[in-house]
C-alpha cells in the first residue's frame, strides 16, 4: 500500500477545520480524573490529547487508511472514547492500573449519558503493549516522561506494527525535549515534529528500522548498607530502572535497626522489588505482598525475586493503591512514595497511597515511609495514620515509622 503522504512530511492540522473531525462535539470536560484525586487546576485531557486526534484526522484526510488504531497508555479516555465515538475500532494497552480504572468508569459514564452514539467502535484491551500494536497501521501514544519508557513503546512499535504503521507521540511543549525525536529515530527512519498548537506537539515516526526489537532487561549488583549485595532485575519502563533508590537505600538500612521485625508486610509501589527483595533478605522468616499499579513494576519485582532467591517468599501483584486489600489486615507497610503525576508534579499521589495504606493497616500496625524532606509528609502521616516518628534523615530523605490509631 502506497504512503499517503511522502516522508518528511505530516499534515499541517495546527489551524482545525478538518474535513473527519474527530475532537467536534466532544466534551472533554465531562471526562473525570477518578480514581486519582480532584483537584481544580488539573483536568481528565490536555492540548496534546486533541491534537493527537487532530492529527490523526489530517492523515485520514489525506488517505490513510487508520484500520483499528492501538492507543497506548491513555490516561482518561480522552484519545480512546472520541475514537470509539466515531466508529473506530480501538486496541488499547494500559500499563497503570489507576488509568484502566480510569477509562473504564468514563466509558461508562458516557454509554450512560448516551455520548457515544450508534456507530459505537469496538475496544479491545491487551494484556502488552505488543499484542495492542501488532500488525497495526496507526498507533497513539501520549509522550511519557521517561525516555526509556519512549524507547520501550517505539521499539515496540517498531518491531510488531504493519511496515506502513504511523506512529503518532504527543505532548506539552514544556515535558519534550529533542532528545524525543532522537530516541524515535533509533527505531523509525522518519520523524518529523508537526506545527504547535497550544503550546502541544505532535511527532510522527514512520518507516520501522529493520532489525528493531524490543529492550531486554536492565540488570545490575547494588549494595545496600545493612542488606548487602542485591541483584536488580529492572524491565524496560520500570521507574528508575535497576538503581538502588536512594530513599528505599536508607529505608531499608532503618529496617535492619528495627526491632520488631514483621511476620508479613506489603511493599507499596514496589518498582523494580529493592524493597520487597531487601526485606526478605533482612527478615528470613517474612512474606511480602508486594504491589504496583504498574505491570511492569510487577513483573521487575518478581524477576528480582528470582535473582536473589526469595521468589517464594516475595509474591507481587498489580493493584491501584491497595484497592483490592480488605481493611485493617496488615501489619506493616512499606512506602516510597512518587510525587509525579505523569508529567506534572502532584504531592496528592503520594497523599492517596498514605491513606492506602492505612486503611489495610491493623491498629497498631506500622507504615513505614521514606520521603523528600522538602516534601514535608509529617503532618499527612500523623493525620491519616497516626503517631510518626522519625528514625533516620539524611541530606535529601527522611524515614518515619506510623502506627495506626
Amino acid at each position: 500500500m502506497s504512503e499517503p503522504l511522502p516522508r518528511g512530511v505530516t499534515p499541517d492540522v495546527a489551524r482545525g477545520g478538518l474535513p473527519d473531525d474527530l475532537t467536534a462535539g466532544v466534551d472533554f470536560a465531562a471526562l473525570d480524573r477518578w480514581p486519582l484525586p480532584t483537584e481544580p487546576d488539573r483536568q481528565a485531557h490536555d492540548a496534546a490529547d486533541l491534537l493527537l486526534l487532530d492529527t490523526l484526522a489530517g492523515w485520514i484526510a489525506s488517505g490513510h487508511v487508520p484500520g483499528p488504531v492501538a492507543v497506548l497508555e491513555d490516561r482518561h479516555g480522552a484519545l480512546t472514547l472520541p475514537l470509539l465515538t466515531a466508529g473506530h475500532d480501538v486496541r488499547i494497552h494500559q500499563d497503570d492500573a489507576s488509568a484502566e480504572r480510569s477509562l473504564d468508569a468514563n466509558l461508562a459514564a458516557w454509554r450512560a449519558a448516551g455520548r457515544l452514539g450508534g456507530e459505537t467502535g469496538e475496544l479491545e484491551r491487551t494484556a502488552t503493549p505488543e499484542e495492542a500494536a501488532r500488525g497495526a497501521r496507526t498507533v497513539l501514544l501520549p509522550l511519557p516522561r521517561s525516555l526509556d519508557e519512549l524507547d520501550r513503546l517505539s521499539r515496540i512499535v517498531a518491531a510488531v506494527a504493519d511496515p506502513g504503521v504511523v506512529l503518532l507521540a504527543g505532548g506539552r511543549d514544556k515535558h519534550m525535549s529533542p532528545r524525543m525525536n532522537a530516541v524515535l529515530g533509533a527505531a523509525f527512519e522518519d520523524v518529523v515534529a508537526g506545527r504547535g498548537r497550544r503550546k502541544a506537539r505532535v511527532l510522527t515516526a514512520r518507516g520501522p528500522r529493520p532489525g528493531v526489537t524490543p529492550r531486554p532487561p536492565e540488570e545490575a549488583d547494588r549494595d545496600v548498607p545493612g542488606v548487602g549485595r542485591l541483584h536488580l532485575v529492572a524491565h524496560a519502563g520500570t521507574f528508575g530502572g535497576a538503581a538502588a533508590d536512594p530513599g528505599s537505600r536508607l529505608l531499608l538500612t532503618s529496617l535492619a535497626d528495627d526491632p520488631r521485625p514483621p511476620g508479613r508486610l506489603v511493599d507499596l509501589g514496589c518498582g523494580n522489588g529493592l524493597l520487597s527483595v531487601g526485606a526478605a533478605r533482612l527478615w528470613p522468616h517474612v512474606t511480602v505482598l508486594a504491589t504496583d499499579q504498574s505491570a511492569v513494576a510487577v513483573a521487575s519485582t518478581l524477576a528480582t525475586a528470582r535473582a536473589n532467591r526469595v521468589a517464594d517468599r516475595v509474591r507481587a501483584v498489580r493493584d491501584d493503591a491497595l484497592t483490592t486489600w480488605p481493611d485493617g489486615t496488615e501489619e506493616c507497610v512499606l512506602l516510597n512514595p512518587p510525587f509525579h503525576d505523569g508529567n506534572a508534579v502532584d504531592p496528592s499521589v503520594a497523599h492517596r497511597l498514605v491513606a492506602a495504606a492505612a486503611r489495610v493497616l491493623e491498629p497498631g500496625g506500622r507504615l513505614w515511609c521514606v520521603w523528600n524532606s522538602h516534601l514535608r509528609y509529617r503532618p499527612v502521616l500523623e493525620d491519616l495514620v497516626g503517631p510518626t516518628r522519625q528514625t533516620a534523615r539524611d541530606r535529601t530523605f527522611t524515614v518515619t515509622v506510623s502506627e495506626r490509631r
